[in-house]
């Protein structure tokens, strides 16, 4: 089944979301690349969904984009499963294969020593910029494979320019990707400004979950993205094909 994720900043949003159809509510601060919260910002969007009825739905967050350190992004994965996110996601920015998957096993490995019912995923851009370091395209496969990760996402890094994840690579190449995914029982994971018209040209390439936050959104009277909004996120699950 594909699922749709939305990205909240806190648990009103997170309500709204999960009212409207969402699959998946990622926990994230969503300006900056990776979304990266605070842990009671986790804990809190948790347990108003738990207290709401909604104790099947699951709860992703984003370590950060640019994990450096290892022994402090281990730390950080560890922190956020322990806050209640049932999928860790880290990013891979400007780290090629050898140092992502360097990082990567050891942030996998220690998630699942503490928390073994714990999904943890990279997070690998598209941005042309990013691919002279790591192209999930031509990499991705050899990094899961290297990490025993459950999947793989592919965003956006730099969200100032208002482009989305189709102007970064083709249907095509998502759907190939995915296929490839599949054969090792592993996830493939889209996001980046991805449009109620988007969805409609991803679904069809098998990604198994899309991620959305600004299509989610009711608009201010200025024009920008306001608050998640259920009738919103309600449009955007019925792109789901049955």
């Amino acid at each position: 089944m594909q699922r749709l994720l939305v990205k909240v900043r806190g648990p009103k949003e997170a309500i709204e979301a999960v009212q409207g159809g969402a699959h998946i509510i990622d926990a994230e601060y969503p300006a900056s690349a990776s979304g990266t919260t605070y842990p009671l910002n986790i804990f809190g969007i948790r347990r108003k969904i738990h207290q709401s009825g909604y104790l099947h739905i699951p709860i992703s967050t984003n370590i950060g984009e640019r994990p450096y350190d290892r022994a402090l992004s281990c730390q950080a994965a560890v922190g956020a499963a322990t806050s209640g996110a049932d999928i860790v996601l880290f990013g891979i920015a400007e780290l090629p294969l050898k140092a992502a998957a360097y990082l990567g096993d050891s942030i996998v490995r220690s998630v699942k020593r503490f928390h073994p019912d714990r999904q943890v995923m990279p997070v690998a851009y598209a941005d042309t910029d990013m691919r002279r370091y790591f192209n999930p395209f031509e990499d991705g496969m050899e990094l899961l494979q290297a990490i025993k990760a459950d999947g793989l996402v592919i965003d956006i890094y730099n969200k100032l320019l208002g482009k989305g994840i189709l102007d970064y690579c083709r249907p095509g190449d998502i759907s190939s990707l995915a296929s490839r995914c599949h054969v090792l029982k592993k996830q493939l994971w889209i996001a980046g400004f991805i449009s109620r018209d988007d969805l409609y040209r991803l679904w069809p390439t098998g990604v198994d979950v899309a991620g959305v936050r600004e299509a989610a959104c009711a608009r201010t009277k200025s024009g920008r993205p306001g608050d998640v909004r259920a009738e919103i996120v309600r449009t955007l699950a019925d792109s789901i094909p049955r």
